[in-house]
Parts: structure tokens; C-alpha cells; sequence
């Protein structure tokens, strides 16, 4: 027979709706929401906190009615205004499906505007990191006019411009190492001093007017 449920067995619950504007379509950004208000939580109830299904939920135990409760009122004033909360580098990733290296070279050339930069702390670690963040509206309008697309067609325009200039250059270079190497007329047969002397100069020579 099943054993029936204590007091302590019931939870109290409360969930809040994550929105696609917090999101952006994103379940890395979902996690890293979660994980920033978490942050703001007291360390003993922040794995109270999860996210499931699109949703912020907070269950806590019957018994715990007045931590519930200040919990709830961080979660509430904390989603006020979570959608300008700067986009960091793993969901900027996840969210314009783009990679480390692409992130890196439109962030150094300006197609990808940085918000700022962000110090961290590694957890266990003394050492720390700091790595810029992103405007969501700004990620959401190149996310919207599909900006990536464009950047990488002229990225790809780029490489190409390159590649042809390079083997324009070897060609030329190689022309060049050809051309030195050819040896002229002069050079072909210095033993033949024929084509070296003046006409007339057998004649010279037989009548003796250098002697």
C-alpha cells in the first residue's frame, strides 16, 4: 500500500512564461536567463528554479511559504526587463547559427556591433574572463533581415578576390624567375667572337694595321 503524502511532500509552485522576445528563439539564451536569475537568488533555493517546457518554475516545499515567496517577488522584478539582457557569445551562436570564427571576424570588422564587454568569474577558478556582449534587438533585427546570409556571400566574394590575386601574383612571379633565367643572345654563345666584332675587322686584321 502506498504510503500516503506528508505536509512536506506538497510544493508550492509558480511558473512564468518565457517569451520569444527573451528568447529569441533560443534554448541556449532560455538556459542562460534562467542561469542569470538564478544568480540573483539565495544560493539554498536556487535549484528551486527550473526551466521547463518555455517556463520559468519555482517549487519549493508547503513548508517554506516565506522563502517562496521573497523568491518569487526576485523572479518577478527580475523578468521586468529580461529582454534587454545583453545576449552573451554562446547564444548569440546558438541563436544566428554561426560559428566561433565567424563571430570573431564580424566582431573585429564591425558587421557585428558589440554592447560592451562582460568580467566573469570562473567557478573553482581564481582567474578571470571577459568577453563582450551583445544588444538582443540589434541580434534580433540581423537575425530578422538575415543578415548572416549577406555577410558570408561577401565573405565568400572576398576569398575569392584573394585567391585570384594570389595566383596572379605566382604567375607573375614565376614569369618573372623565367625571364631571368632565359639567357640572351649575347650570353648563348660567348665563345662565338664574330657576332662580337665590327665588319670589316678580317680585313683589318689581314692587312696588318695593328701590327
Amino acid at each position: 500500500m502506498a504510503k500516503p503524502k506528508t505536509t512536506d511532500d506538497a510544493e508550492l509552485i509558480k511558473e512564468w512564461p518565457l517569451s520569444t522576445a527573451a528568447t529569441l528563439g533560443s534554448s541556449v539564451r532560455a538556459k542562460g536567463i534562467l542561469l542569470e536569475i538564478r544568480a540573483r537568488l539565495p544560493l539554498a533555493v536556487r535549484k528551486s528554479l527550473e526551466n521547463e517546457a518555455g517556463a520559468l518554475t519555482l517549487a519549493m516545499a508547503e513548508t517554506a511559504k516565506s522563502a517562496f515567496r521573497a523568491a518569487s517577488s526576485v523572479v518577478s522584478n527580475a523578468l521586468e526587463d529580461i529582454e534587454s539582457l545583453p545576449v552573451i557569445p554562446r547564444e548569440i551562436q546558438d541563436i544566428l547559427t554561426i560559428s566561433t570564427t565567424e563571430r570573431h571576424r564580424w566582431l573585429s570588422d564591425g558587421r557585428l556591433p558589440s554592447a560592451g564587454t562582460r568580467t566573469v568569474k570562473l567557478r573553482g577558478r581564481a582567474r578571470k574572463i571577459t568577453f563582450h556582449v551583445f544588444d538582443p534587438r540589434v541580434v534580433e533585427d540581423i537575425l530578422d533581415r538575415d543578415m548572416v546570409t549577406v555577410w558570408r556571400e561577401e565573405d565568400a566574394e572576398a576569398t575569392a578576390e584573394k585567391r585570384r590575386r594570389a595566383a596572379l601574383k605566382a604567375k607573375l612571379t614565376r614569369s618573372l624567375k623565367t625571364k631571368a633565367k632565359t639567357p640572351s643572345k649575347l650570353d648563348a654563345d660567348p665563345d662565338d667572337a664574330s657576332r662580337s666584332k665590327p665588319l670589316g675587322w678580317e680585313e683589318f686584321c689581314r692587312d696588318g694595321l695593328l701590327r
